[in-house]
C-alpha cells in the first residue's frame, strides 16, 4: 500500500499555507515527495476563489480587515469562503488524474469522518461540492490542478464562529446555513479527535496508508529521500 504522509501543522496565516503548498506541489511534481496531506487551521481570514463576485462580500473589504478578519487572493476554483481557529482545514499534495474523482472522494472521506462523530452527512452533487447536514452546510471544497498536482482542498466547521459565514455569501450560494460539528453534536472543543479521524478517513478512501511526519521532513530533501 502506498504511502500518505500527513503533516499536522497547527495555525499557520493564509500566505504561509499558500507559499508552503507550491513549494510541496514542485517537490511532488518532480517525484520528490509521495502525496501529502497538510492538516492545519488559519487565522480568521475569508478566501475568495477565481469565481468570487463583488457581491460575496457585500460589506466590502475594509469592512471585514477593521473586524479582524483579513482578505486573500487565492489560485483555487470556486468562491469566497471563511475559515478560523476550530475549524479543520486539509490541504490535500497529490498526483491525480480526474478532478471529478478527487473531489468526490474527499467528500466521501468527510462523510465517513462526520459519521464517526455520530452525525449523518451528505453530498448534494453539482454544483453544490461539499458536505452538508440537512439543509445546511457544514464542510467546503475547493482545489485546484497544476502539473497533475491538487493544491488547496477541504474545510470542515468543527468548533469555529459560524458568525463570518453570515457576513458574506458562502461559496456563491445565497442564503446559505452553515452548522458545525460542535452545533451538530453539542461537544464542544471537538476538534484534536476530529483532526486525527478526518486524516484517517482520508487516507482510507484513498486507499492509502497514512504516515505522520514532520513539516522539516516535507521539506529537508535528504531527510524526504529516507
Amino acid at each position: 500500500m502506498t504511502d500518505l504522509w500527513v503533516a499536522q501543522l497547527g495555525t499557520i496565516p493564509y500566505p504561509e499555507g499558500a507559499e508552503l503548498q507550491e513549494r510541496l506541489r514542485a517537490r511532488r511534481q518532480a517525484g520528490e515527495l509521495p502525496n501529502v496531506l497538510l492538516v492545519l487551521e488559519h487565522p480568521r481570514v475569508y478566501t475568495k476563489g477565481k469565481r468570487t463576485m463583488a457581491g460575496d462580500l457585500p460589506m466590502g473589504e475594509d469592512w471585514y480587515r477593521l473586524r479582524g478578519i483579513d482578505v486573500c487572493e487565492t489560485d483555487r476554483g470556486g468562491r469566497v469562503t471563511y475559515h478560523g481557529p476550530g475549524q479543520l482545514v486539509a490541504y490535500p499534495i497529490m498526483a491525480i488524474e480526474r478532478v471529478a474523482d478527487f473531489v468526490h472522494t474527499m467528500e466521501e472521506a468527510i462523510v465517513a469522518a462526520l459519521g464517526d462523530e455520530g452525525i449523518d452527512a451528505r453530498v448534494r452533487g453539482a454544483p453544490h461540492t461539499g458536505v452538508w447536514v440537512g439543509d445546511a452546510k457544514i464542510a467546503s471544497i475547493g482545489v485546484r490542478v497544476s502539473g497533475g498536482v491538487t493544491t488547496h482542498g477541504l474545510a470542515v466547521n468543527v468548533d469555529n464562529d459560524l458568525e463570518p459565514f453570515e457576513w458574506i455569501v458562502p461559496c456563491g450560494i445565497d442564503h446559505v446555513r452553515m452548522t458545525s460539528v460542535a452545533r451538530e453534536t453539542g461537544r464542544a472543543r471537538s476538534l484534536p479527535c476530529f483532526r486525527r479521524r478526518m486524516a484517517f478517513r482520508f487516507a482510507e478512501a484513498f486507499g492509502l496508508r497514512q504516515r505522520l511526519v514532520s513539516e522539516r521532513r516535507l521539506l529537508d530533501r535528504e531527510l524526504a529521500a529516507v
